[in-house]
This record gives C-alpha cells, sequence and structure tokens, in this order.
C-alpha cells in the first residue's frame, strides 16, 4: 500500500490493531527508505515516554511505556557478526513478550522467534511517498 509520510501514525496505528497479537516486528528497506522514521511513529502510538532515536551507534535502544512496558527498538546494521546480537542478550529481548522493532534484522534473521510481522519499505516515484508490504512470517 503506497503511503505518504505524514501518515505513518495511522498506518502504525492500522498495523498494531491488525496484529495485536504480534510482539516482533522486523522492518526492511533500503538505506533511506523510512525505517528509523517509520519506527518513531510506531513507538510513539505504543506511547514510549522517551525521544524515539536510531539505535544504529547503540545498536538498541529501550524505552517505556505505560500501557506496554518496555519497547525495544533494534539496528543491526553495525553489526559484523550474529555473535555480537548473541553478546547483547538478544534472545532476552525477543522472547520477552515485549515489543521489539527491528531494524537490518537479516544477520539476526535466523534467530527471530516466529511467527512475526515483516514490514518492507520502498522508494516509489513520489518523495514524500513510501510503498509499504505488511506480512506475518511463519
Amino acid at each position: 500500500m503506497r503511503v505518504k509520510l505524514d501518515k505513518l501514525q495511522e498506518l502504525a496505528a492500522e498495523i498494531v490493531e491488525k496484529y495485536s497479537e504480534y510482539r516482533i516486528f522486523v522492518l526492511q528497506g533500503e538505506m533511506g527508505a523510512g525505517k528509523t522514521t517509520f519506527s518513531k511513529s510506531f513507538c510513539n502510538l505504543l506511547g514510549a515516554k522517551e525521544d524515539v532515536n536510531s539505535p544504529t551507534f547503540s545498536i538498541a535502544n529501550i524505552y517505556t511505556s505505560n500501557k506496554f512496558g518496555e519497547i525495544y527498538h533494534f539496528d543491526f546494521y553495525r553489526l559484523e557478526s550474529t555473535r555480537e546480537a548473541i553478546d547483547i542478550g538478544i534472545d532476552d529481548y525477543l522472547y520477552s513478550g515485549n515489543y521489539c522493532i527491528i531494524e537490518w534484522a537479516d544477520i539476526i534473521i535466523d534467530y527471530i522467534p516466529k511467527p512475526y510481522v515483516e514490514i518492507k519499505i520502498l522508494h516509489c516515484d513520489s518523495i514524500d511517498e513510501r510503498d509499504f508490504i505488511v506480512n506475518v512470517i511463519d
């Protein structure tokens, strides 16, 4: 579905409602597609108290929500091996039952418990729109 960037909050609300039983969301897309921008909308919708920003350098950001407890936001772009993800305790996060939003998940994709929701974000002709493809991975 094609979505204007100023409508990401509404898209996040639709996804949270439709996939309410899921807690792991994997964002796929090229550099600059809008993964972090969508993550901000998603985390803000969940009620993150802190400012949501890219975890590129920290690898993981933890936000708190009165309604959902801790929200985990990962960016594995800089990881060179799955061992690095294991060393930060990725299993503890993924099996916590809390919301996990993961950017650049390819290096750990085999460790992510199924089912999870995959959100592909694709550039399109318009600079202020993106195409979103949402699927459950079983």
